[in-house]
């Protein structure tokens, strides 16, 4: 923890949350491989009487896709570093991984890689299930080595999409998972405005700042009524946010550039700003941009993409139209977010319109926080995901690191244990069409 945190002042709260969260990812797909359905195994028994044609004896399962490369992120060294998802859901799926450690946090990843080559082999496997590397170089002749079968990536949406065209570009080319980069979009109706508008306002403030903005999933572009007092007491509440450090200086530095950026926009204005900023540390800022400014090409270029860190851009809308005019041309999310009413069929409307982009939609609620379960979906349109049928969070994270082989006429004598008709482990099989669960 002492490593952690000297290298990323997160604080040891906030790191212990999180270093349980990896250990709770780790358990669940232990419990998940037991369980046996990611195998996807099914059965097709042969049919002389099958139409149009004879059918031979088919046996389909999935099996691990080999050595995966691994991308660790800045904004969580335990749950998205090299004990984290990616690398969690690839072992799971029977691959051996390679770590390209982040430079925000090498020492705790030199640190935790060696605790899970321990781990590995006092269950009797080898230590080299993972390995480890530094450095940009290195990172790059990871993507292109003949022997890495896939590619996991959190991270900026320039590196992240560098990587993803090298690996297409490869001579065998290989699936990159990347997340790139989220503005994770929130709509407060009318309705919700009148109902609730205090709580929507500390709820959002809350959210956005979590962590110093640090978090994929932080509302980025936040659209209300005009005229509602949920912009003024947003603004109130981020004037009361104390300044945070952030992960790294050129972070930092870039969460500083963006902003400015953002702010000498025509008709942005800066509605408010938290505590002074220190010498390592960012300051809080809620910014305010007319919804007709998202529909110029050069202005929403920078105010649709994300910007990392504790700043959100507030977008007063001044009836439907104009709402649904925004939802139109935003690009894809980890998350929409919808506050509504009872009844209310403006949050219908966006909710349909933001399940077109984004991955996850959360009603009354606030996107920062992702459940590790077997129904999450941590993924979504680009530039969010650079595949957005899958997901990086979750169980099903490990259906990105397998593929599917199917055994036509296998003496049973060499059939995986799967695919036997006793089925030794047990595992649920979809048998002649029928799902049978052990």
């Amino acid at each position: 923890m002492r490593i952690a945190d000297a290298e990323t002042a997160l604080g040891p709260d906030r790191l212990r949350g999180e270093l349980a969260r990896s250990a709770f990812q780790f358990r669940l797909f232990a419990e998940a491989v037991e369980e046996g359905s990611w195998l996807g195994a099914s059965i097709d028994h042969a049919r002389a009487d099958a139409v149009p044609a004879p059918r031979p004896d088919l046996r389909r399962m999935l099996v691990p896709v080999g050595v995966v490369a691994v991308f660790g992120a800045s904004n969580f060294p335990f749950a998205f570093g090299v004990p984290g998802g990616d690398v969690a859901a690839a072992l799971a799926a029977g691959c051996p991984v390679v770590v390209k450690a982040h430079p925000a946090h090498p020492e705790l990843s030199e640190r935790c890689a060696r605790i899970v080559r321990t781990a590995a082999t006092s269950f009797g496997l080898p230590a080299d299930v993972l390995r480890i590397l530094h450095g940009r170089d290195a990172g790059t002749a990871l993507v292109v080595h003949p022997l890495v079968r896939a590619v996991g990536f959190t991270g900026s949406a320039a590196g992240g999409r560098a990587l993803h065209d090298l690996a297409k570009s490869r001579p065998q080319p290989v699936p990159f998972y990347g997340e790139l980069g989220s503005l994770n979009p929130v709509v407060v109706t009318p309705a919700a405005a009148r109902e609730r508008g205090e709580d929507i306002a500390r709820g959002l403030t809350a959210s956005a700042n979590l962590g110093v903005g640090q978090f994929c999933v932080k509302p980025g572009l936040v659209l209300v009524p005009a005229g509602s007092a949920i912009a003024a007491r947003m603004a109130e509440l981020v004037r009361a946010v104390p300044s945070g450090t952030m992960l790294t200086d050129g972070i930092r530095t870039a969460f500083d550039d963006g902003v400015a950026a953002r702010a000498a926009l025509p008709g942005v204005t800066v509605a408010a700003t938290g505590e002074p900023a220190g010498d390592r540390t960012a300051a809080a800022s809620l910014l305010t941009a007319p919804a007709s400014l998202l529909h110029d090409s050069a202005a929403a270029e920078l105010l649709l993409d994300e910007c990392f860190g504790p700043t959100t851009v507030l977008v007063p809308y001044a009836d439907e139209a104009e709402l649904f005019g925004v939802l139109d041309v935003l690009p894809g999310s980890l998350t929409g977010t919808v506050h509504t009413g009872d009844d209310d069929p403006v949050g219908v409307e966006a909710g349909r319109r933001l399940a077109e982009r984004a991955g996850r939609i959360v009603w009354n609620g606030y996107p920062t926080g992702v459940a590790v379960s077997w129904a999450q979906q941590h993924g979504g349109p680009y530039p969010s995901s650079t595949e957005p049928a899958t997901t990086s969070v979750g169980v099903t994270a490990m259906a990105r690191f397998l593929r599917p082989i199917v055994h036509q006429d296998s003496p049973p004598g060499l059939l995986p244990a799967p695919l036997r008709e006793d089925n030794p482990w047990g595992v649920p099989r979809r048998v002649d069409g029928v799902l049978r669960l052990g």
